[in-house]
């Protein structure tokens, strides 16, 4: 199955877990929010939901098609 990561930049509290462990995926825009890297590698399924379960403000989300996935 191929999920997807969606950012919400309005739940972001940029304390930069998800950019200092993933920063081939991650990084920070000029307002200091996470965005992705463009033209970035694509995590495995199973480091999406490490990688959302990770996040402090709940941000990163994950969808399976037009469906979120609750990751906890």
């Amino acid at each position: 199955m191929t999920y997807r990561i969606e950012l919400d930049r309005d739940v972001c509290i940029s304390s930069g877990k998800c950019v200092a462990e993933s920063p081939e995926v991650f990084r920070f825009d000029d307002d200091e929010v996470v965005a992705l890297v463009p033209g970035g590698p694509r995590p495995s399924d199973e480091q999406i939901f490490d990688i959302a379960r990770d996040c402090p403000s709940g941000a990163i989300r994950v969808f399976d098609g037009d469906e979120e996935i609750d990751v906890y």
